[in-house]
C-alpha cells in the first residue's frame, strides 16, 4: 500500500475533474441513460477524490458533493449509500489498496480519469457492504464508461472487481493488511508496540456504537434508551435509531458523546457555584457536563457557527453558559477555578467515528499542531486561579500531543504539580492511566463481544493544579 491510490497511482488529470461527469464516450452522438443505482456511486467517487486527493474531511467533502451538480438531486436514501460507500472505503482504504495491487500489478494507469475512485467504491461494496456483487461490478463498469478517461478501461474494472469478489473472504482474512498509512502506523509501532498497534487499527475498522451522557440516573436512562451503562456513567446505545426520536431528546435530558470525550470535564470536579473556563468548547458536550455539575462556565470558541451549535445544544439541555467568540490564545479574564483546555489535534483517536482522519493528516500536521498546543496551554495557565486545576485533553494518539506537552508544560511552568488521575474517576479501567497518573485510553480498551458495542475514543488528559501563593 502506498499513498491514497492503489499502487501509488497517477493523481487526477484535469480533463476529468469536478462535480459533472460526461456520461457519453467518445465519438457518441447520444447519451445512453442512466442506469438506476449509478448517480449515488459517481457521487461517492467523487468524495473520496476530494478527500485523499484535496484533503476534505468526510462531513465537508459530502457538503460539497451534496451541494452541486448530481450531488444536489440526490434523495436522501441514495445520499445515506453514499456516506456508507465513503465510510467503508476509508475504515478498510489499506485492505482496499492491497486487493486491488495484487491484481494490478501496473498500478492505475495515467490520465485514467476517475478509475481508481472508481475501483475503490466497486470493492468496497463487493468486500464490505451488503450489496450484491454482480449489481456492484455492473454498476462499476457503467461508471468507467461513463467518465471519458477511465472508459478504455471498462473491461479492466470488470475483470478486477470479479476477482475481488471470489477472493472476499481471503481478501478480509489477511491479518498482515493495516488499513493505516503506513507512516501512521509505523508511529503507533514505536509508541505502543507491535501487538498494540495492531490491536488500534483493528479497534477502528470497526464500526462505533453511540454514547450519550445524562444529566442524572444513568441506569434509568439506559432502560429507556434500550442502552447500556458503561463503567465511565455513560449509555452506549445497543440499537441505531434517529437520535431525535429517542425519549429524553426533547425534554434536553442527554446529549451524543462518546465516553472518552466525557472523561476530561470529570476530571474537572466541577463544583456548584465554581467558575470553570472551557477553551476550545464547541460543540458543547464538555460544556454541558460542567454545566449540569452547576458550574459557573465560560465556553470560549474560535468558529462563529460551531458556538451556535452549542447554544443550540444549550438551549436544548436547558443548560447556560456564557459563550464567547474568540481565538482560544487572545481570551483574557478571570481567574477561573478550574480551565479545561481540550485542544485542536490530529484527532488520530477518533479514526473509528472519522475514518477520513487517517488520510488527510501528514507528520507535519503533528508537528505544527505540538505548536499550537503549547502556546495555548501556556496561555490556560495564566488564566487559572492559584490552587486552581487545569486539565489538558486531546484526542490524539500521538505522545507529542500527549504525554510529552505535559512533560515540557511542567518544565516550563514551576507553580503547576500534577495532580495524577486515579481508576476509580475513569470507571477503573486501570490500563488506562499512564505510570504518570495521566489518562490514556485506546480504541480497543472496553472490549465487548457485539463488535460495535466495544471501544471508545482515543484520548490524552493530563490533570494540572496551580499552586497556592
Amino acid at each position: 500500500m502506498q499513498g491514497n491510490r492503489p499502487h501509488g497511482g497517477a493523481r487526477k488529470d484535469q480533463a476529468s475533474t469536478g462535480a459533472a461527469v460526461r456520461r457519453s464516450a467518445p465519438g457518441r452522438g447520444r447519451t445512453p441513460p442512466v442506469p438506476r443505482g449509478l448517480p449515488p456511486r459517481r457521487v461517492a467517487a467523487f468524495v473520496l477524490r476530494d478527500i485523499t486527493d484535496d484533503g476534505l474531511t468526510l462531513d465537508d467533502a459530502l457538503a460539497h458533493q451534496f451541494g452541486e451538480g448530481e450531488g444536489a438531486a440526490l434523495d436522501e436514501r441514495d445520499r445515506a449509500l453514499v456516506r456508507a460507500i465513503a465510510t467503508a472505503a476509508l475504515r478498510r482504504l489499506g485492505t482496499i489498496h492491497a486487493a486491488l495491487d495484487a491484481r494490478m500489478p501496473k498500478g492505475i494507469p495515467a490520465k485514467s480519469g476517475l478509475l481508481a475512485e472508481i475501483l475503490i467504491v466497486g470493492a468496497a461494496q463487493v468486500l464490505l457492504l451488503d450489496i450484491p456483487d454482480r449489481a456492484a461490478v455492473d454498476l462499476a463498469v457503467h461508471h468507467a464508461r461513463a467518465d471519458r478517461n477511465a472508459f478504455p478501461y471498462a473491461k479492466l474494472v470488470n475483470a478486477v472487481l470479479r476477482r475481488i469478489a471470489e477472493a472476499r473472504e481471503a481478501i478480509l482474512a489477511d491479518t498482515d493488511v493495516v488499513d493505516a498509512p503506513r507512516w501512521l502506523f509505523d508511529r503507533w509501532q514505536k509508541t505502543y508496540g507491535k501487538t498494540v498497534a495492531r490491536a488500534i487499527v483493528e479497534a477502528q475498522r470497526r464500526e462505533p456504537g453511540i454514547d450519550i451522557s445524562v444529566k442524572s440516573d444513568p441506569a434509568l436512562w439506559a432502560e429507556r434508551l434500550n442502552g447500556m451503562v458503561l463503567p465511565t456513567g455513560s449509555i452506549r446505545l445497543t440499537e441505531r435509531t434517529r437520535i431525535a426520536e429517542l425519549p429524553g431528546f426533547d425534554e434536553g435530558v442527554w446529549w451524543v458523546q462518546d465516553t472518552a470525550a466525557s472523561l476530561p470535564a470529570l476530571l474537572i470536579g466541577a463544583k456548584p457555584g465554581e467558575r470553570v473556563l472551557d477553551l476550545c468548547a464547541a460543540p458543547g458536550g464538555k460544556t454541558a457536563q460542567l454545566a449540569a455539575a452547576g458550574a459557573t462556565v465560560t465556553a470560549v470558541d474560535r468558529s462563529p457557527e460551531r458556538l451556535e451549535r452549542l447554544r443550540d445544544n444549550l438551549t436544548r439541555l436547558s443548560l447556560t453558559a456564557d459563550v464567547v467568540a474568540s481565538d482560544a490564545r487572545d481570551f483574557t479574564g478571570g481567574p477561573f477555578d478550574a480551565v479545561l483546555l481540550d485542544a485542536p489535534c490530529s484527532a488520530t483517536g477518533t479514526i473509528r467515528r472519522h475514518p477520513d482522519v487517517a488520510w488527510t493528516r501528514g507528520p507535519q500536521d503533528i508537528t505544527s499542531l505540538a505548536t499550537l498546543q503549547s502556546g495555548l496551554l501556556d496561555h490556560a495557565a495564566a488564566l487559572v486561579a492559584p490552587g486552581g486545576r487545569l486539565v489538558y485533553s486531546t484526542c490524539s494518539l500521538e505522545p507529542e500531543e500527549g504525554e510529552e506537552q505535559i512533560a515540557a508544560f511542567l518544565a516550563r511552568h514551576a507553580d503547576f504539580a500534577r495532580a495524577p488521575i486515579s481508576a476509580t474517576e475513569v470507571g477503573g479501567i486501570e490500563e488506562a492511566l499512564t505510570p504518570a497518573g495521566d489518562l490514556r485510553t485506546l480504541p480497543q480498551y472496553l472490549p465487548n463481544d457485539t463488535a460495535r458495542l466495544a471501544g471508545l475514543d482515543g484520548f490524552f488528559a493530563a490533570r494540572l493544579v496551580r499552586k497556592a501563593v
